[in-house]
């Protein structure tokens, strides 16, 4: 990788904590090799406690774009200079673009077409049906949103009481103002009407941190009555590939039962044609991301 590289090579960043575990450095970087980019895609352990001074450096150093994950993406906003309108009706960024790296910010969100994406290229479609959602954090929130607009019925958005609540009251208004989803929320602490409402969806989707490190050894389903043969599952995490919510879900019986790969490759694609105007190699990446499972 590094032979390519020249004195005008431009830097795309990806901020969050933790992040050493992700592919997307490798995802972006064998892209721009692929299309011959001049461009260079490099990690860095940020969180909300040097996150202005995290951005502060994309404008003083010309960063030309970066990715936002966890635990940012909400945190981010006030420090950019414009929203698009899908992340400000989410309330979340995951990409950043710097306009010719002149220090002009503007935040997008690109997590929920991923996921959306990522259940159409295993045949699964979400109109029309009843999903169950947990997590409202940037992305859960994200998915809930593309979703609805993606013609989902019934939505049931589950989170426990913390910081996201209110984020997520807030986001079942947007989706019952806005679209013609019927969307609600319930403490997950409510597990009895958390299993019901799996009990009478076609997919469950978990948006939440559950299952990756530090949580790898946990799932939120973890009773083998709740995984039915026709049920669709969608862990959005993708390392470990193997959650034991999947593997749970494989050794009951699920319908499918779906990693997070497909989603950080298709969030992943529309960020970097954000960041270079070219479109990414999708079918070379997947053969290269999925050949290492």
């Amino acid at each position: 990788m590094t032979e390519r590289l020249t004195g005008h090579s431009l830097l795309i960043s990806l901020i969050a904590t933790p992040i050493r575990h992700s592919m997307s450095p490798t995802m972006h970087n064998e892209a721009f090799a692929k299309l011959g980019l001049d461009y260079a895609y490099l990690a860095f352990e940020v969180g909300n406690e040097t996150l202005k001074e995290a951005v502060d450096g994309i404008r003083a150093l010309g960063i030309r774009g970066s990715n936002v994950s966890m635990p940012n993406k909400q945190k981010i906003i006030p420090y950019l200079d414009e929203i698009a309108p899908e992340a400000e009706l989410i309330g979340a960024v995951n990409t950043v673009t710097n306009k010719d790296g002149k220090g002009h910010l503007v935040g997008y969100c690109t997590d929920g077409t991923g996921a959306m994406q990522a259940l159409v290229d295993e045949a699964v479609m979400v109109k029309d049906q009843i999903v169950t959602l947990s997590g409202a954090g940037g992305a859960g929130t994200a998915i809930a949103i593309q979703g609805a607009f993606d013609g989902i019925k019934e939505l049931r958005i589950f989170n426990i009481k913390d910081e996201h609540y209110d984020n997520a009251k807030a986001t079942v208004d947007k989706i019952n103002e806005n679209t013609n989803c019927q969307a609600t929320l319930t403490d997950l602490a409510d597990q009895d009407a958390f299993k019901q409402s799996i009990a009478e969806s076609s997919i469950y989707i978990d948006a939440t941190s559950v299952g990756m490190k530090p949580l790898e050894d946990q799932s939120l389903i973890d009773e083998p009555a709740v995984i039915r043969p026709d049920l669709v599952v969608l862990d959005i995490c993708y390392a470990p590939r193997e959650t034991k919510l999947l593997s749970f879900a494989r050794k009951h019986g699920a319908k499918k039962a779906i990693n997070g790969i497909g989603m950080m490759i298709h969030q992943g694609a529309a960020a970097f044609q954000l960041f270079t105007g070219e479109d990414m190699p999708v079918d070379y990446i997947k053969e290269l991301l999925f050949s290492e499972e």
